[in-house]
């Protein structure tokens, strides 16, 4: 990792600012299509999924982008309590936007569902058929996504922290250049 400096880079926070819309978007799409039983569910689903494989891909691009560009470093006088849940809650977002959509495709490929990407671009099955898989997998999506849920809204508060109690910086590397 290169060294830290004041600010993420132009492509991180890019990278950082649309992968939250989309995944706020999808939390919320996400619940609407479990909720309806409308006509609108099935425009939920085509949304839903290609939504999820593009985000799989934004995060990896962000992760690699976070690894050969660094990140600014933390405020020295931040307690070192604080520098751990810092670490642990990227680690578990980091985590949790990889492994949401991975779920969701092995969902989909054990319920015997094609993941359409657009028209006739399918992806290809990545679990077996299985009636059993598909609902231990249905379970944990439901569950990861709480906790994701969950985590942003952690990963808010502690920016609001930085940003409005400590006017440290943090926030600021982030929002700004």
């Amino acid at each position: 990792m290169k060294p830290a400096q004041a600010h993420f880079s132009g492509l991180a926070r890019l990278l950082h600012w649309s992968m939250a819309v989309l995944i706020v978007a999808m939390l919320f799409v996400g619940v609407g299509m479990v909720a309806t039983v409308s006509r609108l569910h099935n425009s939920l689903i085509a949304l839903h999924r290609p939504l999820g494989i593009a985000l799989l891909v934004l995060v990896i691009v962000r992760l690699i982008v976070r690894l050969t560009r660094g990140a600014p470093a933390m405020p020295t006088d931040l307690p070192g309590w604080q520098r751990v849940a810092a670490h642990a809650s990227h680690l578990v977002l980091y985590a949790l936007m990889i492994t949401m959509p991975l779920i969701g495709w092995a969902m989909l490929s054990a319920a015997g569902y094609p993941v359409v990407l657009a028209g006739a671009v399918h992806l290809p099955a990545i679990a077996p058929h299985s009636v059993a898989l598909y609902a231990l997998l249905r379970s944990a999506h439901t569950w990861f996504a709480m906790l994701l849920f969950a985590t942003v809204l952690l990963h808010l508060g502690a920016a609001l922290f930085h940003g409005l109690i400590r006017r440290d910086g943090v926030l600021e590397s982030m929002a700004r250049g």
